[in-house]
């Protein structure tokens, strides 16, 4: 009958996994560390498959695991794995779906929510570029990856990452010139209470994140800092042309459902 891959990664893969193993749909779910594993249920008809994967592999990967249909629920900024899946299922022909966490909507328009404090920018390039942290105290809860392109801002601005507790992430922040003290390792979910006690014990000023949606955190800190009148960049999401896209559970798993049976 064949397997989905769901790309994993995330809550959304979290929830969609559970509930594809509750309908006895054959899947294999992939995750990039160990720790990720864990997360996911036990059950006969799902397989946590742990590694990277790049185009060149894809595949070699959607053969062995008699793939007939990919899920795509991965991070909204995770985009090369997004475009690596997308340019092989259209070589190998096997149906994608896009499952995404929806974007917060801002009540009554950009600009107006947080008393004007919410700055919309379009990559980390322009924060960098810009004059949006000089002489700021910013948190950064952006991930580990990104955080090397900041370390031209060291002496210019009073910089601090919030990072998930890994030994990658922390030699990546001591790598971008971060201090100990200036580092704080915490698995979400991130209460608003908490939130708010950290952005107040760092007398933080601005806060640059993701639009990662609810599912990661944005609107906690969309309150915290109306609350605090403190300045939050968000960085927008890729641009991805998806084939095919959904923020519906039931449409994906109707989609998983129909390729399953039908293979």
């Amino acid at each position: 009958m064949g397997r989905i891959w769901l790309i994993g990664g995330t809550a959304e893969s979290v929830f969609l996994a559970e509930a594809l193993a509750h309908s006895q749909i054959s899947c294999v779910v992939s995750v990039t560390t160990e720790a990720a594993r864990s997360l996911y249920p036990n059950a006969s008809t799902l397989l946590v498959w742990v590694g990277n994967l790049s185009f060149v592999n894809l595949d070699k990967f959607l053969q062995q695991q008699q793939v007939v249909a990919v899920l795509d629920a991965s991070h909204p900024y995770a985009v090369e794995i997004s475009k690596n899946a997308i340019a092989v299922c259209q070589k190998l022909q096997i149906p994608y779906l896009r499952y995404e966490r929806p974007v917060i909507e801002e009540r009554g328009g950009r600009g107006e929510e947080g008393k004007g404090r919410i700055v919309y920018i379009d990559s980390f390039n322009t924060a960098i570029c810009g004059n949006y942290l000089a002489k700021e105290r910013v948190l950064l809860t952006v991930g580990y990856r990104p955080l090397h392109l900041f370390l031209p801002w060291q002496e210019r601005a009073t910089l601090f990452a919030r990072l998930l507790p890994s030994q990658i992430a922390l030699e990546a922040a001591s790598k971008a010139g971060f201090t100990p003290d200036r580092i704080i390792c915490l698995r979400p979910p991130i209460s608003a209470d908490l939130e708010k006690a950290l952005w107040r014990h760092w007398d933080i000023s601005l806060v640059i994140t993701k639009a990662s949606g609810t599912a990661g955190g944005e609107d906690v800190k969309r309150r915290v800092a109306a609350e605090l009148g403190v300045k939050l960049v968000i960085i927008t999401r890729p641009e991805v042309a998806y084939p095919q896209q959904t923020s519906d559970v039931s449409e994906a798993l109707e989609f998983c459902c129909q390729h399953v049976v039908s293979a």
